[in-house]
């Protein structure tokens, strides 16, 4: 519990309107979009500032209170659950855009600034921020840096962690530090930039990122290649990149997801088919129309029923968004939705799928699949009730031979979505022991209270050492 006194000092900082302790509204803030992961907070704070935010972890530092950074919530690893209580620090008010650099292409932002936004403000110069989540309607820039996000375009242009340039950080002890900048070259000590980049809030709360912007691509192109089934599209991904052509977007769904969907988005996808590949191309007309129409070529020689290039700008922008809408489209069908990920590499992914299918029919489990198949980062999606505990454990146990399977390909445990308090058990997969022990000593020597985000990536205790 939060003292008093403790509280009073939190008043005087951000003023009493931005404390929140009703039960009520506390349950809020108690869960992210991880099924299964619930814990309630002693106080939800929203800073102002930088130094607001500073203020706050100094007095948490001496008190040694836990401290969760929250924004939009849709976390997918229960890695914004206070597991241990403490205080929620929101940034709602920290929603600014702060700078467009179009001579340095670069854009400044508060953490608080929603995803889409910073798309919208960069098109709108005519430039492009690429990374893209498929939460970007709502998610945050600063929950994209802590949990170094994906997206659709990742295949292409990469990741969050790609385009993040410089940070403004409060470390756990409360002092504000800079890391990078508007350079295209600094080797000036290690990189704390990367490091604080993905460590999902256990290091540091972001107050400010300077994120690298490239040039609008001039035109785009949108298909839909149709298959029999999801193994043969996996073979035509992984022969679409042996014939060195990247396209901008390259994802995959299982007949299951393609009705879901459809149910949902009534967009007119085909769903008596396989498996569907939405395959997207920017660039040059020249390079575009090139692409696609070896692409397509390809498509077909991996015995494709068919492949249709979207006629309009619209007809692409709703394929593309139909894509977007996978998750939420499924979380219609059950009460309960675990949407996993897994990577492994781009020539593993037919093996891959195959054997998520062949788990979920051992375990007799609904396991859809859809996922960025041009990068092998999959998303294995489980329609299931939390209520059922007999159900419940299998899928757990469904998901860890899937995570073994990927690790056992050369892939990982989490491709986008993290490690969180999700993971926890088969972080010593992909990192082993050794590596553990590094990540142990990185965090003890900045946050030696472990106050930051405590219980998220790996934990003191033995539980994420247990060979299973």
């Amino acid at each position: 519990m939060i003292s008093t006194t403790i509280k009073d000092q939190f008043d005087l900082i951000v003023g009493e309107e931005n404390i929140e302790v009703r039960p009520a509204m506390l349950h809020a803030y108690s869960y992210d979009a991880t099924p299964g992961f619930q814990s309630m907070p002693d106080c939800v704070v929203s800073p102002r500032s930088a130094k607001e935010v500073s203020k706050i972890v100094k007095i948490c530092h001496e008190h040694k209170i836990p401290i969760v950074p929250r924004g939009s919530g849709t976390n997918l690893s229960g890695g914004t659950t206070p597991l241990q209580g403490g205080v929620v620090i929101l940034f709602k008010h920290m929603d600014q855009i702060l700078e467009i650099d179009e001579e340095n292409l670069t854009m400044t932002v508060q953490p608080g600034v929603i995803t889409a936004e910073v798309i919208a403000a960069a098109e709108e110069k005519g430039l492009f921020y690429p990374p893209d989540p498929g939460s970007m309607h709502i998610s945050q820039i600063g929950g994209n840096i802590s949990e170094n996000a994906g997206g659709l375009r990742g295949l292409k242009y990469g990741v969050t962690r790609d385009y993040v340039m410089g940070l403004e950080v409060v470390l756990p002890n409360g002092d504000i530090i800079q890391t990078g900048g508007k350079l295209a070259k600094d080797v000036a000590g290690y990189d704390l930039t990367r490091l604080i980049v993905g460590s999902e809030g256990t290091l540091g709360l972001v107050t400010e990122a300077t994120l690298k912007l490239i040039p609008k691509p001039e035109t785009k192109k949108t298909a839909l290649a149709l298959f029999d089934d999801l193994e043969t599209s996996a073979k035509a991904v992984s022969s679409i990149i042996a014939n060195r052509i990247i396209p901008a977007t390259l994802e995959f769904l299982d007949q299951q997801t393609v009705q879901v969907v459809e149910d949902y988005a009534q967009i007119g996808l085909p769903t008596d088919v396989g498996a569907v590949l939405l395959i997207e191309q920017d660039g040059p007309p020249e390079v575009v129309e090139r692409d696609m129409a070896r692409i397509a070529e390809i498509c077909r020689e991996c015995h494709a029923i068919d492949v249709q290039i979207a006629k309009t700008a619209e007809e692409a922008e709703a394929l593309t968004s139909a894509r977007r809408t996978a998750l939420s489209a499924l979380s219609r069908v059950k009460p309960t939705t675990i949407l996993e990920d897994a990577t492994v590499p781009r020539s593993k992914i037919a093996e891959m799928v195959r054997e998520i299918e062949t788990i979920a029919k051992k375990y007799a489990l609904t396991i859809c699949t859809f996922g960025h198949a041009g990068d092998g980062n999959l998303h294995p999606t489980c329609l299931t009730d939390a209520r059922n505990k007999e159900e419940m454990a299998l899928v757990e146990q469904a998901f860890e031979e899937i995570f073994h399977k990927a690790v056992e390909l050369g892939g990982t445990i989490t491709g986008e979505h993290g490690v969180g308090a999700m993971k926890l058990p088969y972080l010593h997969l992909k990192v082993g022991e050794a590596g553990i022990n590094v990540l142990q000593s990185i965090k003890a020597a900045i946050d030696p209270n472990n106050i930051m985000n405590p219980e998220k990536v790996f934990t003191q205790s033995e539980r994420n050492r247990v060979v299973i």
